[in-house]
């Protein structure tokens, strides 16, 4: 495909904007465990990071496939497949994918007053092997939960759901054997009509990202006035519709300036904003840097 880059096809990356972080750090529930960054690499070839300045988050890499490598503290691990390893802040480190087999690895960085507590409870890599009862399937599913979630947008309520799922993902490591053990169960719960018409809007906002999209396109969509559309929307979600969509330009551009070699004036029509100094201007309001430093900082 024009303008991909040399990765890994299919990767996925999640990078929380800074005023969302401040946000989630003083939210009562935010506070206790929140990422920082998520992300999906598949069969990472070249997948390497070393840092000798330490961050202040966890960091988790459950490798589904393959094999890698991490070291800390002058200890090299192997890694294998249907294992994780979580490394502490304010340590450095390095970790790399295996150069003959090298893994698909879900990843997040992640902090908070009870990130601690959810550490393993061994030294070295944990393995998590399939069997009868381990509900790997299930366990993934969460992991995709949170991505997906975090794919639709940041509100308020789609933050604290997916920290609250991670906690959940987390703790199914942590406390392994009471997860196999529990018979898992969901419900739908029945939406309501104009909570479907959101849904709508937000599917509607991601699908059109290269629109000028204006707030009457929305309203005539599902059937609403724009008034209307509004007091429902930012009931929801804490946000109004527009504000919604610039974040969701903004996160989307995140993504192509992670995985394209697309240029700044080619990505700022992607996300359907025609001014290239206004996107950079509003990049820069939402994420804290600029985009071409954006694009310079690793992943993962």
């Amino acid at each position: 495909m024009a303008g991909q880059k040399d990765g890994f096809s299919g990767e996925r990356a999640y990078i929380l904007p800074p005023a969302w972080l401040a946000e989630l750090d003083s939210h009562p529930l935010g506070s206790l465990l929140h990422m920082t960054d998520i992300g999906y690499y598949p069969v990472a070839h070249n997948h390497f990071r070393r840092r000798d300045i330490p961050i202040g988050q966890y960091v988790l890499i459950y490798c589904r496939s393959g094999c890698g490598w991490y070291a800390i503290d002058g200890c090299r691990y192997q890694v294998t497949s249907d294992s994780y390893f979580v490394l502490p802040p304010g340590v450095p480190h390095e970790y790399g994918a295996d150069p003959e087999d090298p893994w698909t690895i879900y990843w997040v960085h992640y902090r908070g007053t009870m990130a601690g507590t959810l550490l393993p409870s061994t030294h070295g890599p944990v393995e998590v092997r399939p069997g009868q009862s381990s509900r790997i399937a299930d366990r993934i599913g969460l992991f995709e939960e949170i991505m997906a979630t975090l794919e639709r947008g940041y509100t308020n309520e789609s933050l604290i759901y997916a920290c609250a799922t991670l906690s959940y993902f987390l703790s199914t490591l942590r406390h392994i054997d009471c997860y196999r053990a529990a018979r898992a169960g969901c419900k739908d719960g029945a939406d309501t009509q104009d909570s479907g018409k959101v849904d709508a809007v937000i599917r509607y906002m991601s699908e059109n990202l290269e629109r000028p999209l204006k707030l009457a396109d929305m309203a005539e969509y599902v059937g609403l006035t724009s008034s209307y559309l509004s007091h429902l929307f930012t009931s929801r979600t804490g946000q109004s519709p527009m504000t919604h969509l610039r974040q969701l330009r903004i996160s989307h551009a995140c993504h192509l300036l992670d995985f394209t070699d697309l240029h700044i004036n080619q990505i700022c029509h992607k996300v359907g904003i025609s001014d290239q100094y206004y996107f950079s201007r509003i990049f820069t309001a939402t994420m804290g840097v600029a985009p071409t430093e954006y694009r310079r900082r690793p992943k993962g």
